[in-house]
Parts: structure tokens; sequence; C-alpha cells
């Protein structure tokens, strides 16, 4: 069974929660919250899309990446304060969205024939756009230019997602191998507080 589409909905539903979250002491009302969440959820992929001229949009194509946003801007709505109990979790869970997301994004720009490069940023773009929009709406400095190893843990994943399908390793463990390198690095450098050299 190719579970790449559940995955790939989970991995909606997650960010969805993510974002509607992020307006939490906003006083934002349940529209403000949903827009937050559809935005984070959809913005990444979307962003991808457009800059490979691939229509319609993935959420536009396939209404039940609609549902799981809808159902997790719910859920955030209405359980707001058990789902922050539960802060680890989610951050696990974003994690593993963006470890898929990045192989995702790599493979989509992949079946369109674009370069290697353009394909591995484009990885990148799927896994991270979506929370840098969100933080942007919320007035947040974007995860992307905090200390924090985000961006380049993807990058890193699809850097090697594309040297190992080069040399002909089998898909699903390529994505296995791929996925878990975005994961652990990400995981690691927020455990030991890891980050990038700094520019003075």
């Amino acid at each position: 069974m190719d579970i790449q589409y559940p995955l790939e909905l989970v991995g909606t539903f997650v960010f969805a929660i993510s974002g509607a979250l992020a307006v939490r002491d906003r006083e934002h009302d349940l529209f403000g919250a949903g827009f937050t969440g559809f935005i984070t959820a959809i913005g990444g992929g979307s962003l991808r899309d457009i800059l490979l001229g691939a229509y319609p949009l993935v959420w536009i194509g396939d209404v039940n990446f609609l549902y799981a946003i809808f159902a997790g801007i719910l859920l955030a709505f209405i359980f707001p304060s058990a789902l922050l109990k539960l802060r680890k979790t989610m951050f696990l869970f974003d994690t593993l969205g963006i470890g898929f997301f990045t192989v995702l994004g790599v493979e989509k720009a992949m079946s369109l024939g674009v370069r290697p490069e353009i394909a591995a940023i484009m990885g990148m773009f799927s896994a991270v756009m979506g929370g840098v929009i969100r933080d942007t709406l919320t007035n947040e400095i974007p995860i992307l230019f905090r200390k924090e190893i985000y961006a380049s843990a993807c990058l890193a994943g699809a850097i090697l997602y594309l040297v190992l399908n080069y040399f002909g390793l089998a898909r699903d463990y390529n994505m296995l191998i791929s996925i878990s390198t975005v994961i652990s690095i990400r995981l690691i450098a927020v455990r030991y507080k890891l980050s990038l050299p700094r520019l003075d």
C-alpha cells in the first residue's frame, strides 16, 4: 500500500492546527484562526506549484485536502488548551511533516522535468514556506530567520534524496532514508540547541 497520500493528508491536517493555534493569544475569532491555519497548510505546496507552473494546485484538485484543513482548524478552535498541552507532540508532528513534504516537493519538481538543483529548492519550499507565511501573519520572526536549524535540515534531506535517486536506490528506501535524515537533523539540533554560524 502506498502511504504517500494518507501521510500528505495528515501533514496538511497538522500544519492547519499549527497555523490556527499560532493566533491563540491574539483574540482572533474562528475566521482569523481558520485563515491562518489554511495559509499555513497550503502555503508551501501552493508556492511550489505556482513557481513550477503545476495546475491545478493540489488543494484545488483534491477536495480531501480542504477537508483535512477544515478538520484541523475546527479541532484547534474547539480544543486549544488540550492541543497546547501536546506541544511536544505537535512539534514532533511538524517535524515529521517537514520531512515528508521535503521529499514530496522534490518528487513533484522532478516529475515536471526541472534540474536537480531546482528540485531541491522546491522540496525545501514545500516544507517551510507555509510556516514562514504563518509567522509573518502573526508578527513573529519567521522560523527561517531564527537560529534554529530548520530549512537547512530540509535542504540536506532534499539533496540526499536526489543523490540516492541518482545512484538508483529504490524509491521507498530513498524516501525512508531522506525523510529520516530531515527528522534526525531537526530533532538533534533542537535537543542540543545547535545552529548554523551567524553573520556578525
